[in-house]
């Protein structure tokens, strides 16, 4: 059965986040992105990605696969984005797909991804970027931030920055960056790169830097959290609409044998 990798871009306000979940009215990311592959192949379709993105959390590059019962000589040059257009809402967007090896798997295959959160930081919050960054009215430090940021780098237990709800083997993970930059005067963003990451990590990591920043203490208080491994000592989570998974990275071998369709 042909192996088909995709990209997908989505604005995750108005879903539940990518996993089918229990309550709520929302729908999720991958039963809309399912629901649409059906109507087009034809077929019954298992969908896996990269990770589960979080209810109101956003993707700029969420990498999907999935196989399927039609003959490669009907897949070459066939464009899955425009089909797809006519199945998703236009807040789900798939931008590029690939025919992938039988041994490439977007879920256990990646070497390291990237995400980064949006605050907007101004006296007023803004209407037209209220679904899509984080609001933080006074002055933000960060040069303090980036002091926040350094105790995260490195291969080390995140258990203190673990939500629950996701059972892993382990809570070890390596951060190979972090930093806070301005992206324009008043739009403040944080961008961290990583093995892997635990639920709501990087919305913990932010949300706990922002509390210590607010209240002025001291930036080795990351360390102890750390250190701690204890999630009751760090601060509450970011909230999610400033989050983007910016990008998913795959070993180079991989990569060079998926053939663009």
């Amino acid at each position: 059965m042909p192996r088909i990798k995709f990209t997908v871009s989505y604005d995750g306000t108005d879903f539940c986040g990518w996993q089918r979940q229990n309550h709520g009215d929302k729908p999720s990311l991958s039963a809309t992105i399912t629901q649409g592959l059906k109507k087009i192949f034809d077929q019954e379709i298992s969908l896996f990605a990269s990770g589960r993105t979080d209810a109101g959390v956003h993707a700029l590059n969420q990498v999907c696969h999935f196989d399927t019962t039609r003959p490669i000589e009907r897949l070459k040059g066939f464009n899955l984005s425009r089909a797809m257009k006519t199945q998703l809402p236009s807040s789900i967007v798939v931008k590029k797909a690939w025919l992938a090896p039988d041994d490439f798997h977007s879920t256990i295959s990646p070497d390291k991804k990237t995400y980064r959160y949006l605050i907007l930081n101004a006296p007023q919050p803004s209407v037209f970027l209220t679904r899509y960054a984080d609001w933080v009215y006074h002055p933000l430090n960060l040069d303090f931030l980036n002091e926040c940021s350094k105790f995260v780098v490195g291969n080390q237990d995140f258990k203190s920055f673990q939500s629950v709800g996701t059972e892993v083997p382990h809570t070890v993970r390596e951060v190979f960056d972090a930093k806070w930059e301005w992206r324009r005067p008043n739009i403040a963003q944080f961008t961290i790169t990583g093995s892997g990451f635990l639920k709501q990590m990087v919305r913990n990591i932010v949300g706990t830097q922002l509390l210590l920043e607010r209240k002025h203490l001291p930036a080795t208080i990351m360390k102890e959290i750390l250190e701690a491994k204890d999630r009751k000592v760090a601060g509450p989570p970011a909230v999610p609409q400033g989050l983007y998974l910016m990008r998913v990275y795959y070993p180079l071998d991989l990569d060079n044998r998926c053939l663009e369709l």
